[in-house]
């Protein structure tokens, strides 16, 4: 939950605006200054304070216990003009939390904390979207101001995980790169001005030393047990079998065992005091797993020859692309348990960066963006997005017609475990890379797309209204598609007297097809028929011509491969200089 806390009439009104705005996450409370933080501060996951950011500091000191168990502490002021994250910026949400009271009050976020001000990833919360867990956050503060004063950064670990970038980034293990191929760079300054690197070790070993070592989320732990077995039994088995081999239980992600066990006491409680999910599966599925040590006893109990290690082989496999079992199974009086650990799967994220306006790329898009370690695009793309990319990231560009080179690329590093953002204008699944990317994909990485602002729905706000009804989108580029069929479908499309909204529609070497896909089109609808010509819409330069059909059939050259034509249905018209296809709503006269 939220507290609010406030004591003015300004402050009161505008905690109310962000009660209602966000139903069920807020609570209010009353009563002095002082009062309403010693309330609020047991049980709320942050604070937002409409007081001065001298007199929270002076209210929460007395309460404070440590930056990671201390709720994050936002400050807003007497006029709404500012949401000020005061406390807790990574591990409290305050920076978050400031974006967000500043979206609902229309105030300015301010975050302070250094890495954010400079654009690096946060070392206190590296990785913790994939499950990392700090060994000891103490040196955390030490170890980010030297990075910050320009230390190289030296990240090490068995496996590639899909880890943000870091600045001055090199890797010890793996097959991850500190830098591309020919034609690779790393955004952000050059790093290196202090005497070593700073050493950032993601390891499930107990043995792991490093400036700071983070635990990753790579084993799961098998379980079979007799009936009425214990937790405590359970748990002592684990923890056993965990420190003899030297593996750190903050990197367990889950109990495995199988689905006959689902209600079994003792394992459910284990699961329980630990946070892990408890994953079950069939006897039939884990008599399928190949394992070092089956049991004939077993297979007559349970009707597979293998609980525990085929339990932990199996789930560690379907979270990774791949498993070992690093800890084959162990016994007690009622009980196995063995440890598998898993192949990370990288990160895939297709990124439309819509038509080109700043404004007009979601927040997802640059989050997105910031969040990935390698950035693969057109470099025309690339240069739009530079500014935006976390120091260190690698960026991976190249020229018109190597769309086939881009997408193998990105799913070659995605696949060996990277997170990568393979970028496109518009919304990347509209006549750009995710098609060729997805299909070259397989399921041993992990997908995202971020939906982007297509060039025709720019066009078409630049217009008016003419995507209203029933329309269609076609390419007349013959590159990948043969002109014949493509021909084809624009009859189709003018028969069914849709709107056809034309991408690359002209280029200096392909000139007569346009004539031909306005003449197929004349064919179904008259010269009259309004027609929308713009030409890098939402970019420095735009233009937008409303036309007919008979006047742009005349004077084809002002269309080129940076313009969209959307042509009308017969129900579009013309009203006011706009372009408008009716929705033909029957309450209209």
């Amino acid at each position: 939950m939220i507290a609010l806390v406030a004591t003015t009439g300004a402050g009161r009104r505008m905690a109310r605006r962000l009660a209602a705005a966000w139903p069920g996450q807020t609570t209010l409370h009353s009563g002095t200054v002082a009062e309403q933080l010693r309330a609020a501060w047991g049980g709320a996951e942050a604070l937002v304070c409409f007081l001065a950011t001298g007199a929270t500091v002076r209210l929460v000191a007395p309460l404070l216990t440590g930056k990671h168990s201390d709720p994050g502490v936002v400050c807003v002021d007497e006029a709404g003009r500012y949401a000020v994250a005061l406390l807790g910026g990574h591990a409290g949400g305050a920076n978050a939390l400031a974006a967000e009271v500043a979206e609902v009050l229309g105030a300015q976020p301010v975050v302070t904390t250094a890495t954010d001000a400079v654009g690096c990833t946060p070392l206190d919360t590296f990785g913790a979207d994939l499950g990392f867990r700090l060994a000891d956050p103490a040196p955390v503060a030490r170890v980010s101001a030297a990075m910050l004063d320009g230390a190289a950064v030296r990240l090490e670990s068995a496996a590639t995980w899909p880890v943000p970038s870091l600045p001055g980034r090199s890797e010890a293990a793996g097959p991850s790169e500190a830098a591309g191929p020919d034609g690779a760079d790393a955004a952000g300054p050059d790093a290196g001005a202090t005497a070593g690197p700073v050493r950032l070790v993601v390891s499930d070993s107990l043995d792991a030393t490093g400036d700071l070592v983070y635990r990753p989320p790579s084993l799961v732990v098998g379980v079979g047990a007799s009936r009425g077995v214990t937790a405590d039994e359970v748990q002592g088995l684990l923890q056993a079998a965990l420190v003899a081999a030297g593996l750190a239980v903050e990197s367990v992600r889950a109990l495995s065992t199988v689905d006959l066990k689902a209600d079994e006491a003792g394992i459910v409680e284990v699961a329980r005091r630990y946070g892990w999910p408890l994953l079950t599966y069939p006897a039939s599925e884990l008599a399928q797993v190949d394992v070092p040590h089956p049991s004939a006893v077993v297979r007559a109990a349970v009707g597979t020859a293998s609980v525990s290690e085929a339990a932990a082989l199996l789930a560690a496999g379907e979270a990774g692309r791949g498993a070992e079992l690093v800890v084959p199974k162990t016994a007690s009086a009622m009980a196995t348990v063995a440890v598998a650990r898993l192949v990370p799967r990288g990160r895939l994220t297709i990124v439309g960066l819509g038509p080109g306006a700043e404004d007009l790329r979601t927040p997802r898009a640059t989050a997105a963006l910031r969040r990935a370690a390698v950035v693969v695009g057109l470099d025309q793309y690339v240069a739009q997005v530079r500014h935006l990319l976390t120091p260190g990231t690698r960026v991976i560009e190249s020229g018109l017609g190597a769309e086939e080179e881009r997408a193998r690329t990105a799913v070659a590093l995605a696949t060996g475990g990277h997170a990568v953002a393979l970028i496109g204008s518009g919304d990347a699944g509209v006549y750009a890379m995710a098609s060729p990317a997805l299909q070259m994909a397989g399921a041993d990485v992990d997908v995202a797309a971020v939906p982007g602002i297509t060039a025709a729905l720019a066009a078409a706000a630049r217009l008016g209204a003419p995507l209203g009804h029933d329309h269609a989108y076609l390419s007349l580029s013959d590159l990948h598609t043969p002109w014949p069929v493509i021909a084809g479908r624009l009859r189709a499309c003018a028969e069914a007297d849709l709107v056809v909204c034309l991408y690359n529609p002209r280029s200096l070497r392909r000139i007569d097809q346009f004539g031909e896909a306005l003449a197929i089109l004349g064919k179904h609808r008259p010269d009259t028929t309004p027609v929308g010509v713009v030409r890098d819409a939402t970019r420095p330069g735009e233009r937008v011509i409303l036309t007919t059909l008979g006047a742009l059939a005349a004077e084809p050259s002002i269309v080129d491969m940076l313009t969209v034509v959307l042509v009308g249905s017969s129900r579009t018209v013309a009203c006011a200089g706009r372009m408008v296809t009716p929705r033909e709503y029957r309450w209209l006269p």
